[in-house]
């Protein structure tokens, strides 16, 4: 790699670190000498977060403590490799969420975001999504609950929400209903689960979680072979090659950019309702899969193909129309800074660099 081009990635990571920093709706004394605890920590909002907290510890000597669960050391190793200054301050342990164990006296704050993310995955392995889903997350409730600690995030999706009405405007309220004989609802229907999980566990034994619905996230860090279709459209915009469409790319939703993304778990982490769900999504970014290629397409010079194809195998969710409504996470005081258009020209950049 050219040291312009590292310069350039690590710049744009910093910047984005900086901007969370600065974000005056985030009481960051609150995490002074706290000890966090991240799961999905080699993921894309997991790593995102770590490097965040640590960054912002070191900024504001917060003196943080984070505990990341990883089930690939060379992996999760490689990722931190140049952002780690001592090994007191980020502590890998190593397993399956669902029988993990954390040896550690005191835990302030545990953010629960590993999860199968694979369409694919979801119709291949549903029994694994399911279990890993539900007993992962009864596990670091129950260790939650153990430890007494300050506040439990949930992660999870915009696809519980459903397949709502064209038109209509979705609040937290709205959950969805699914055909339990779909084994692709394996996914949505036991991240329903296990937010019922969570604020059961808030009512019964006082456990203080708190639920972030994301809606599609992605900006830098974003891997080349990623299959999901907001990187096979970078793919293209960086070999040059045409996009193909397997559908007319009908399907309406809202984005969000990876560092809003934090910003909004942890506004939700320090000043969020305990038992309270909050949807996170730049609802500017609203537009058809479609509407997203041919910005792409526009931005970097190529065309936008359609070529029909049965998609019942890939695992694809139907045709949705998902205009999510923020208004009750922006009453925290939280808001999204990264538009469609930001959110591609930084995710390439870094994904150019990685080559």
């Amino acid at each position: 790699m050219k040291i312009c081009e590292g310069i350039q990635r690590m710049s744009i990571y910093e910047d984005d670190m900086e901007s969370i920093l600065l974000a005056d709706y985030i009481d960051w004394k609150k995490l002074k000498e706290k000890t966090i605890v991240v799961t999905g920590a080699t993921g894309l909002i997991g790593s995102t977060l770590i490097k965040t907290l640590l960054y912002v510890s070191r900024k504001m000597n917060l003196k943080l403590r984070v505990i990341a669960l990883i089930r690939n050391q060379d992996k999760a190793k490689k990722i931190y490799e140049t952002f780690i200054k001592s090994y007191d301050e980020l502590e890998f342990v190593l397993g399956d969420i669902t029988n993990i164990i954390i040896n550690a006296s005191k835990i302030d704050y545990i953010i629960h975001g590993a999860n199968p993310t694979s369409s694919q995955y979801f119709v291949s392995n549903p029994v694994e999504v399911i279990r890993v889903s539900f007993e992962g997350t009864c596990n670091l409730l129950e260790f939650a609950r153990e430890k007494k600690v300050e506040g439990f995030v949930y992660l999870s999706t915009m696809e519980v929400f459903g397949t709502p009405k064209r038109g209509y405007k979705v609040t937290e309220k709205d959950a969805g209903s699914f055909d339990s004989t779909n084994i692709r609802n394996s996914y949505p229907l036991s991240k329903q689960l296990c937010e019922n999980l969570c604020c059961s566990y808030a009512m019964e034994y006082g456990v203080p979680t708190k639920i972030v619905r994301l809606s599609q996230t992605f900006g830098p860090g974003v891997s080349f072979n990623d299959r999901r279709v907001f990187a096979e459209f970078a793919r293209c915009a960086i070999t040059g090659e045409n996009i193909i469409l397997k559908t007319k790319g009908e399907t309406k939703r809202n984005y969000l950019y990876t560092a809003d993304a934090v910003a909004a778990i942890l506004t939700v982490l320090l000043k969020g309702v305990i038992g309270q769900i909050y949807t996170a999504a730049n609802e500017d970014t609203f537009c058809s899969i479609y509407e997203m290629a041919d910005l792409v397409a526009e931005k970097y010079g190529i065309q936008v193909v359609v070529e029909e194809q049965d998609i019942s195998r890939l695992g694809y969710a139907s045709t949705l129309y998902l205009d999510l409504d923020t208004q009750k996470l922006r009453n925290l005081g939280w808001f999204p800074k990264r538009n469609l258009s930001d959110m591609y020209d930084r995710m390439i950049n870094v994904m150019k660099g990685s080559l």
